[in-house]
């Protein structure tokens, strides 16, 4: 895979005509050169041209590719041992924020991601042709040598360049050795679902050591299944199981549109049950395929463009309730059910289509529904269901257990392929164990491998390992504070480029209300993830706290949860629900591994950092002790998490 589609010293250019260097980029480009993008390129050769005869020595790029989002920027300068990031607007004459969040989320991920440009300078710069006299007098630099990005118009970009170079005097560094520095790459599950819906390979936006070979072999594996399951006309069900943040979104989703693309007459579809993580890449995908489709001089409406995208990813629930209507087998042969684990039971099941659907007689769990629906196929057809552990938060929700029952006494013609790591007390006739099917590399924090660990020890009670753990996690800030405040200020100090912070909370914890956090108020998913900073939707807002059931699935960068008295320590950790005016101590086992598990979700939703904020309670107010929270407060201390200062 070639890193940049052009790679030339500045002594080069002026031996290469501009038909030449065209010819280069052109021949890299995998589908055909629009018109748009001739325009783009003709401008930026020609500038390139300008900028090797006043910066000699420097090393130029076109069209590198940065992984994690699965798209190239413009423009990379080597120059005296500084990288400098260049994103062109062709015509344009304003500077607008969202093209330098571009640029500057570009250069995050060099120097998040690519090692040998992890103790560099980066220099991010965004330069719109058509501008005004208009550059930043001074250059402002974050602690670890990655510059805000800088607006400047194109002739003055080699004279802030040499300026630059010359105010640093760095050491510099062979362009050869820089570009093969290896690239791991962390992508949000928001990014992984547009590159991938983009057609781009899972290789050129994961990580190229053990967590994109891991999920490399379970695609693998299981696009060998699906081929053997169509030639030999059976039914297959793989289940993918993982340690959480390892990846079984991004496995799902992968395969899906891998299907979609090689096998459309399939139709291939990812389902999940997650109503926001539904609506939010329902939502990403859409905007993401406007915004591709005007850098190609393409019109596109947002309305076909969502309409395409719930047509791939769609709620599992409307799936269901469509079956219920026919009893003709569905059009897709492939589908991927994703959290799996969370479908329910059968009293919950014939609960809901009793009171919501009219079924009166239905007496099957989602499981059995489900399995029955794609049995329909008179032929073959394969379910592929992704599956979480600890990852139940909602009453009714089955695990992975009834999945398997159901295999077991309705279907025993399935063929289940299971990864060894599934313990199960189910005898499946037709099992096929395959450890290809399991995740075993967290890939989320790309800080903190070990982080799903340290929150285990913590939920436990189990501080002393919880201590050791946190000594490993030595770039993942974890911190507390009683000052909500200070934690809104340190997220948003925190925050850079594309990154994404925000306030998070449990759904039942309703004595933060005099804090400024309501829980009880919902909010938007597509808007809370995916709107700018200045939307008072957004996440960046630091306004609205998210709920477990808001943000399963997806993640941010920085994150504040917000703890509240319903999970309180004493000798161990308690359980408790605010009804009416107080409080009451839940005492049945599912709902206490309910409210645990919700806590696990929230702290491991950060990929760079969390504060955690513990108020101090109200002497006056006898639902908000001082004495709970004190003690949540000392015993999180003991696990770790250090004081936030100002």
């Amino acid at each position: 895979m070639d890193r940049a589609y052009l790679s030339i010293e500045a002594s080069n250019v002026k031996f290469s005509d501009n038909s030449y260097l065209f010819g280069l980029l052109a021949q890299k480009l995998p589908f055909a050169v629009e018109p748009t993008q001739r325009a783009a390129w003709d401008y930026q050769i020609k500038h390139l041209r300008e900028l090797a005869e006043q910066l000699p020595g420097a090393h130029f790029f076109m069209e590198f590719l940065i992984p994690r989002m699965g798209r190239r920027v413009d423009l990379v300068i080597l120059f005296k041992g500084i990288i400098y990031v260049i994103e062109y607007k062709v015509g344009a004459s304003q500077f607008d924020r969202s093209s330098l969040e571009q640029v500057y989320g570009y250069a995050l991920d060099l120097k998040h991601f690519h090692e040998t440009s992890h103790s560099q300078r980066i220099v991010p710069i965004l330069v719109a042709t058509k501008a005004k006299e208009s550059h930043e007098p001074h250059v402002h630099w974050d602690a670890d040598g990655l510059a805000k990005p800088l607006k400047v118009t194109p002739n003055l970009l080699s004279a802030v360049v040499k300026h630059i170079a010359l105010d640093i005097n760095a050491l510099p560094f062979p362009a050869d050795k820089w570009i093969k520095g290896r690239y791991k790459p962390t992508p949000t599950i928001v990014e992984a679902a547009q590159a991938l819906y983009q057609g781009h390979d899972v290789k050129e936006i994961s990580r190229s050591e053990s967590g994109v070979e891991n999920l490399t072999h379970t695609a693998d594996y299981v696009a060998e299944a699906i081929e053997n399951a169509k030639h030999t006309h059976h039914k297959i069900i793989c289940f993918i199981t993982g340690v959480p943040g390892s990846g079984k979104t991004l496995a799902g989703l992968n395969i899906a549109t891998s299907r979609q693309r090689a096998h459309s007459d399939e139709h291939a579809v990812f389902l999940s049950g997650n109503g926001p993580l539904v609506e939010v890449l329902r939502e990403a995908l859409a905007l993401d395929a406007v915004t591709q489709a005007a850098s190609k001089g393409h019109s596109s409406s947002k309305v076909e463009e969502r309409r395409r995208a719930s047509a791939f990813i769609q709620n599992i629930h409307h799936f269901r309730d469509e079956a219920l209507t026919t009893d003709q087998p569905p059009v897709e042969k492939v589908v991927v059910f994703d959290e799996a684990q969370r479908a329910w039971n059968v009293e919950q099941t014939s609960k809901f289509m009793q009171q919501k659907k009219g079924q009166h007689e239905f007496s099957m769990s989602e499981p059995e529904f489900l399995l029955s629906v794609m049995d329909r196929h008179t032929d073959w057809c394969a379910i592929i269901c992704l599956v979480g552990n600890g990852q139940e938060i909602n009453t009714g929700e089955a695990g992975i257990e009834e999945w398997l029952r159901a295999l077991q006494r309705f279907f025993p013609h399935w063929q289940a392929h299971l990864p060894e790591t599934l313990t199960h007390s189910c005898s499946i006739s037709n099992e096929v164990l395959a450890p290809s099917l399991h995740l075993a590399t967290s890939i989320r924090s790309f800080r903190a491998e070990r982080l799903s660990d340290f929150v285990g020890y913590v939920l436990k009670g189990d501080s002393e390992n919880a201590q050791k753990t946190k000594e490993t996690l030595l770039h993942y800030p974890l911190l507390i504070t009683r000052d909500l405040p200070k934690a809104r200020h340190w997220l948003r100090n925190k925050r850079r480029g594309n990154e994404r912070a925000g306030l998070l909370a449990s759904s039942n914890a309703s004595r933060l209300k005099p804090c400024g956090i309501f829980v009880k108020s919902q909010i938007e998913p597509a808007k809370w993830f995916l709107a700018s900073p200045n939307d008072v939707r957004s996440s960046d807002a630091l306004e609205d706290a998210a709920t477990e059931f808001d943000v399963q699935g997806l993640e941010l960068d920085w994150a504040c949860l917000c703890w509240d008295a319903n999970l309180r320590q004493d000798t161990k950790w308690e359980t408790w629900r605010f009804v009416g005016t107080h409080w009451s101590q839940i005492r049945d086992p599912m709902r206490q591994a309910y409210l645990i598990n919700a806590y696990r979700v929230l702290l491991t939703r950060a990929r760079q950092g969390l504060v955690i904020f513990v108020p101090h309670g109200d002497m006056h107010d006898f639902t908000r002790s001082p004495l709970i929270y004190d003690k949540i407060y000392n015993f999180l201390l003991t696990c770790g998490f250090q004081v936030l200062e100002t």
